[in-house]
């Protein structure tokens, strides 16, 4: 018996400004829905968006996860609702792209290793302090995580993983996530160091380049 209770099919509307013809607001617009306006807070009036996210279905759980041999993962620390999973980019510090999976409960954020299903890092929401995302049509975003060290991910379905991490957090801890909305900005892959992700937009897309930022002299 599935255990796990889910908060799937929440649908958004996101206006592209693009495809309206005002390039004046460039963020995202509710639908009528009350639930739909809580959910693209965080978007509205800064985050330009691709016509792929015009309308968008959330499901929550694309992995079914309570199928899946690494929900012992969870069963382990006793979590009870999956908000979202599916698999990532993940950026290492030295900035290699590897395959995860993210899993977001109601009390953690889980790295899996899609291949060995080994957890790689668990999270706790509470430690969760900032999102950071640029105001361009990309899939990037970066989890502050300021008692222990960042991460750097890559997701089409980035306005989802946010709009979750903020509510999730939001429920768990009553306490308010820092969405920050930059085209340049750093974050600490690790403990001791600081990159710089800076965002570009160019004729056909948004040009991404992470680099170290150099030490102040």
């Amino acid at each position: 018996m599935n255990r796990y209770s889910y908060n799937n099919n929440r649908a958004v509307q996101i206006n592209d400004p693009e495809d309206s013809g005002d390039n004046s607001n460039n963020g995202a617009q509710p639908s009528d829905d009350n639930d739909n306006k809580e959910d693209l807070k965080p978007f509205m009036g800064v985050k330009q968006r691709r016509l792929a996210s015009f309308r968008r279905e959330y499901k929550g759980d694309y992995l079914d996860v309570p199928s899946q041999p690494y929900v012992k993962i969870l069963d382990k620390q006793g979590d009870r609702q999956i908000l979202f999973a599916d698999k990532v980019l993940k950026f290492t510090g030295t900035g290699k792209m590897k395959r995860r999976i993210l899993v977001i409960t109601d009390y953690a954020v889980y790295i899996i290793d899609p291949e060995t299903y080994i957890l790689k890092r668990r999270i706790t929401l509470a430690a969760v302090e900032k999102l950071y995302l640029s105001t361009l049509c990309d899939n990037f975003f970066v989890i502050g995580i300021p008692t222990e060290y960042d991460i750097l991910m890559a997701s089409t379905r980035k306005t989802e993983i946010v709009t979750v991490l903020v509510d999730a957090t939001k429920n768990e801890s009553n306490f308010e996530l820092d969405v920050i909305f930059k085209n340049r900005f750093e974050y600490n892959p690790t403990a001791d160091l600081v990159k710089e992700v800076i965002f570009e937009e160019v004729e056909g897309g948004v040009k991404t380049r992470v680099v170290v930022k150099p030490e102040d002299d």
